[in-house]
């Protein structure tokens, strides 16, 4: 009796277990629900071999633990945590529900943004449906491109260059206003005449040129943009170049011993060991070294020190010098095997003022068009300017901003050149507001001034004046406002697009149209 007391010591003291949830009691005489358990079995009912082993280990205790075997034994027969109750309990209720509260992928309210597959999806299509354009206009014009034919479009005769000793000339222009400040800054001449100076030379600037390719028979349309394009760029420079320095007379002459941080950058020494570059103030700036780096470097404001970079990355350096030749040949081809039979077909519908045939020839012009112009501002303003950036170790690099997400007119205007917005807002918009004129209409009148250049580099070298390109940049001022008002987000972005992808087509048809009637006298 008392050995059966003994061995059933150990197990009569045993707590009866409940757990709530997993449907699961011990008790005496319970019920074991998990189909994958098997009940312990009672010592009191084990075999005999069995039960002297029982009793033989009762004792012994596990030198990892503190407790006996029986004892793990046991808790490892216990059914469930507290951790395995709650994932028993959730596995369950997610069985039970499958729904809560979403929105969908595509509604606003849903706040998902990656699109990028249906992005991929857009750039394919895009490609595909360009690959069918482009392949119908091999079938249908057979191979135009042409090399020779590009050159004729620079030079008339092969022993005329009108347009490259137009643009050597313009180094006279250079000099005079290098040498009118040198005289300004030793008080030779008075602020005033030195102003008159100014004023005539930026005046020749711009009407020397225009004379020239007016009134020379050899002078091609294309040399005639780019020769006034070099002394549109040039004007630009000079007029920064004569009011900084005028504003360093004045900051002498108020007898600051310093420069403000506004006019002048600390000097970045080379990393490899090389001379530093010196900072130069005023009037040690006057130098030909310093204004002809000025020419040369891709900015329109003048500063006397500019940022610095380093060193040149010739890995860098031949990449753009690569896409530059690779694009510049991809432009060409793209405007002869494309472009031009389009605006050819196009004559025809304009002459007869066919308004559906006018429309359709638009919409086609339209892609083309659209896709040079893209190309071309790869070309310029990331491959062209990075380059000559690196070569001069200049370190402003910014050239352009997001204009592709803009959602207003007046963004895009502001951040698709950044060189010539700075220096409207450096030297033209910033004066105006100083002298009290008010903001709307300084903005108006820097649109004004940036379609007379847009006028004077197109219809100068074309030889007519229609003012499609002014009358063009002046439409930018009431769809600002509408744009602004009355569009925004999305909208205001789809609407910039179609202004940049249905806009230049005219302006190119209209052009183009008025020079067959004009030189041809009829369209072709």
């Amino acid at each position: 009796m008392s050995d059966r007391a003994e061995m059933r010591g150990p197990t009569s003291r045993k707590r009866r277990t409940t757990i709530s949830g997993g449907g699961v009691k011990q008790a005496n005489g319970s019920k074991w629900h998990e189909a994958a358990e098997k009940p312990p079995q009672c010592p009191g009912k084990a075999k005999p071999d069995e039960v002297s082993k029982h009793a033989s280990n009762n004792g012994k205790v596990s030198r990892e633990t503190g407790m006996s075997e029986q004892q793990q034994q046991q808790q490892q027969q216990l059914p469930h945590s507290p951790k395995k109750q709650r994932t028993i309990v959730e596995d369950l209720n997610g069985r039970l529900s499958c729904h809560v509260l979403q929105e969908s992928l595509l509604s606003s309210a849903s706040g998902y943004s990656n699109y990028r597959g249906i992005l991929n999806w857009c750039v394919v299509m895009l490609v595909l449906s360009n690959a069918r354009l482009f392949l119908e206009n091999i079938i249908k014009y057979g191979i135009l491109v042409d090399p020779i034919q590009v050159v004729s479009l620079f030079l008339k005769d092969p022993y005329s260059w009108p347009a490259a000793c137009l643009i050597i000339v313009s180094n006279m222009f250079i000099l005079a206003a290098l040498y009118t400040e040198r005289r300004l800054a030793v008080g030779t001449i008075s602020e005033n005449v030195g102003l008159m100076l100014h004023i005539f030379s930026l005046t020749a600037l711009l009407i020397f040129p225009s004379f020239v390719v007016l009134t020379v028979t050899s002078m091609t349309p294309v040399g005639g943009v780019l020769s006034l394009g070099v002394y549109t760029v040039l004007f630009l420079k000079l007029y920064s170049y004569q009011d900084t320095n005028r504003w360093c007379r004045e900051i002498r002459q108020a007898k600051a011993k310093k420069l403000t941080r506004s006019y002048s950058c600390p000097s970045v020494a080379q990393s490899n060991g090389s001379a530093v570059h010196a900072h130069v103030s005023y009037p040690g700036n006057l130098t030909h070294r310093d204004i002809y780096y000025f020419v040369f470097a891709p900015t329109l404001c003048y500063q006397l020190n500019f940022p610095r970079s380093s060193r040149i990355r010739k890995s860098f350096l031949i990449r753009r010098l690569f896409e530059m030749l690779f694009f510049m040949q991809l432009l060409v081809g793209l405007i002869q095997q494309w472009m031009v039979p389009t605006i050819q077909n196009s004559m025809k519908p304009f002459q007869e003022m066919d308004f559906s045939r006018m429309v359709e020839r638009l919409l086609k012009l339209a892609v083309p068009n659209h896709l040079i112009w893209l190309i071309f501002f790869y070309w310029f303003f990331h491959s062209s300017m990075n380059f000559m950036a690196e070569l001069m170790q200049f370190g402003d690099r910014e050239f352009y901003k997001d204009w592709w997400n803009s959602e207003s007119v007046t963004y895009f205007w502001s951040n698709w050149n950044i060189p010539v917005h700075k220096w409207c807002l450096r030297h033209f918009y910033k004066p105006m507001l100083k002298k009290g004129v008010n903001k709307l209409l300084a903005q108006t009148a820097v649109f004004i001034a940036s379609a007379f250049f847009h006028e004077y580099l197109v219809s100068v070298p074309l030889k007519m004046f229609r003012l499609w390109a002014f009358m063009g940049m002046m439409a930018q001022v009431p769809l600002a406002w509408f744009v602004g008002r009355f569009l925004t987000g999305n909208y205001g972005n789809a609407a910039v697009w179609i202004s940049i992808i249905i806009g230049q087509p005219i302006a190119v048809l209209m052009y183009v149209h008025d020079y067959y009637v004009i030189h041809y006298g009829s369209t072709t």
